[in-house]
C-alpha cells in the first residue's frame, strides 16, 4: 500500500512539473518562446489604402524611425513590406477620402493634404510631421496620349503653369500646396493661335480641393481669350482617368506620376503626364493623440 502511495505521489510531482515547463515555454498566455512575454500593441495609424500613396505614407513613417521597409521596396510599398516595427504599429488600411471622418477612432492617420484642407485641416498648423517636397509626387495635368501637342491642352498647360497660379497657390495654401511649375508663364503659349481657339470648350476632371481651385485661376485666364474651361469634379481616383482614356474629358488633374504609372500598368490605360503643377506634403495627423510620442 505504502509503494502504491508513493508511485502516485511521484506520478503528481512529475505531471505538475510537465505543467510547470509548458507554461514557461509559452510565455504564460501564448507569447514568443525562450519565455518572452508577447508585444504589447503599438498606436494604430491609418493609411491609404491605394498602392502609390499607402507606399508614401510608409516611407514617412520610415523617415521619422518608426518603422523600417524592406529593401528595395520603393514606391509601392504596402504594410506587407514592413520589414522592422519596433513600437508593435497597428496599421488601419483606408480609402484616401475617407481618412480625415475616421482621424477620430484612430490614433493617428497619415493623410493628403487634398482631402486635409476639404476636411478643415490646416496640414501647416495641424501636421505633426510632413514630408518634403519630393518632385516625385508633383501633380500633374494629365492627357490621353497623343493629345499632349493638342493647342487647347497647350493652352491649359500655359495656363496652369502662370506666375498667376503659383501667386495663388502661395497666398492660399501657406505651404500646404506647393506650386512646382519649372518656368512661369504669362499664362499664354507664344505658339498658340489663341484667335484660332476662341469659342473652343476645354474639359478637365479635377478633385475639388486644391485642383480645382486653381484650375478656377487657369479659367480667368484662357477666358480673356475666348476659351471656356469646363471644370468638372470628382472625389474619387478612378473615374477621372476614365473619363481621360475614353475621350469623354479632355484632360485630368488630380494624382502624382506614380499613382498614374501604377494606373495604367493595372487598368490598360494610356494616359500621360503633360506639366507638373503643384505638390502636397503628406502628413501625419494626431486623432486620439496629440503628439508623437505616444508611438515609442
Amino acid at each position: 500500500m505504502k509503494k502504491k502511495v508513493t508511485a502516485i505521489i511521484l506520478t503528481l510531482v512529475m505531471i505538475i512539473a510537465a505543467c510547470a515547463s509548458l507554461a514557461a515555454c509559452s510565455g504564460n498566455g501564448g507569447g514568443q518562446g525562450g519565455g518572452e512575454q508577447p508585444a504589447a500593441k503599438g498606436v494604430t495609424i491609418a493609411v491609404p489604402n491605394d498602392t502609390t500613396n499607402e507606399a508614401r505614407a510608409l516611407m514617412l513613417l520610415e523617415s521619422l524611425g518608426y518603422i523600417k521597409l524592406k529593401e528595395g521596396a520603393g514606391i509601392t510599398a504596402t504594410v506587407m513590406d514592413i520589414e522592422e516595427n519596433p513600437y508593435n504599429i497597428q496599421f488601419n488600411e483606408v480609402e484616401a477620402a475617407q481618412l480625415p471622418n475616421i482621424l477620430q477612432d484612430v490614433d493617428y492617420a497619415i493623410i493628403n493634404s487634398n482631402y486635409a484642407i476639404s476636411a478643415g485641416i490646416n496640414p501647416t498648423k495641424d501636421a505633426l510631421a510632413q514630408e518634403g517636397s519630393a518632385s516625385a509626387y508633383s501633380n500633374v495635368l494629365v492627357v490621353r496620349e497623343g493629345n499632349e501637342a493638342e493647342p487647347k491642352i497647350l493652352a491649359l498647360k500655359a495656363a496652369l503653369e502662370s506666375k498667376q497660379v503659383a501667386d495663388f497657390i502661395a497666398a492660399t495654401y501657406d505651404g500646404a500646396v506647393v506650386s512646382t511649375a519649372e518656368t512661369l508663364t504669362d499664362g499664354y503659349d507664344a505658339s498658340i493661335d489663341y484667335a484660332a481657339l476662341e469659342g473652343t470648350t476645354i474639359s478637365v476632371a479635377a478633385s475639388p480641393t486644391p485642383h480645382a481651385e486653381i484650375l478656377a485661376i487657369a479659367k480667368d485666364i484662357l477666358a480673356a481669350k475666348g476659351i471656356t474651361l469646363d471644370i468638372q469634379e470628382y472625389t474619387d481616383y478612378v473615374v477621372p482617368n476614365n473619363v481621360v482614356e475614353d475621350g469623354t474629358v479632355d484632360a485630368n488633374y488630380f494624382q502624382h506620376v506614380p499613382y498614374l504609372d501604377d494606373f495604367n500598368a493595372e487598368n490598360g490605360t494610356h494616359l500621360v503626364s503633360v506639366a507638373p503643377i503643384h505638390v502636397e506634403p503628406m502628413g501625419i495627423y494626431g486623432g486620439k493623440q496629440t503628439s508623437l510620442d505616444a508611438i515609442k
